[in-house]
């Protein structure tokens, strides 16, 4: 489907990304922490943040290697660029547009675009992307993305993000979505690294309990 070679999706535990918007670098370390330890394996710090490249490179020093960390908001080449310099792997974007999505996937990066349409959909994969948002999810609904779904490539990873929490879980399911960005449900800026360990772990146990452990 692809005429770029995209970067596969990873196999994680659980599919769920956290979206760090507005974070500061003073936060990083407790809050990504918290992340780690709660079971996040996922994590976007939008370039809308203060100092996101600053912030991007301490989340790497904090977290296990294995962890795929990166940037949201991701608009232009000269992002992908960045991104890479300091290490980040994953480039998610609100929107499709075939130079980010193949600069990105070129470099290696896994790639997740926000699609609302089918047009949009095929587009992105055949810019390369590992991986489709459906963003704002909270608009189309499971039967909305079922309906879009049906007309994709089997084995395409789905996700749902924008208006999306925990209490979303069970309702995605049931159209076999398994792969979610949760942003204010987990974190708001200035919210403390305690508060944010509760929420993460109230999300992580809500989706084992929806989607099993392993």
């Amino acid at each position: 489907m692809s005429e770029i070679q995209a970067t596969p999706w990873p196999t994680l535990r659980r599919d769920l990304v956290a979206i760090l918007r507005g974070i500061t670098i003073d936060e990083i370390e407790p809050v990504i922490g918290a992340l780690v330890e709660a079971g996040f394996e996922a994590i976007e710090i939008p370039l809308n943040s203060p100092a996101p490249f600053r912030s991007i490179e301490a989340a790497l020093r904090v977290a296990p290697p294995d962890c795929l960390i990166g940037a949201g908001t991701v608009l232009s080449v000269e992002d992908v660029d960045r991104l890479a310099h300091v290490g980040g792997r994953l480039t998610v974007s609100p929107n499709v547009d075939a130079a980010v999505i193949g600069h990105a996937a070129r470099l290696g990066m896994v790639t997740m675009p926000g699609i609302f349409t089918p047009s949009e959909a095929f587009a992105a994969l055949r810019a390369g992307a590992s991986a489709l948002k459906f963003f704002p999810a909270s608009v189309l609904g499971p039967s909305g993305i079922a309906a879009i779904s049906a007309v994709l490539p089997r084995g395409t990873v789905l996700g749902a993000v924008g208006g999306v929490s925990e209490a979303d879980f069970a309702g995605f399911a049931t159209i076999g979505l398994r792969t979610f960005g949760l942003g204010s449900s987990l974190y708001k800026p200035g919210m403390s690294p305690e508060v944010v360990a509760q929420r993460a772990r109230a999300t992580i146990d809500a989706y084992d309990a929806v989607y099993g452990r392993d």
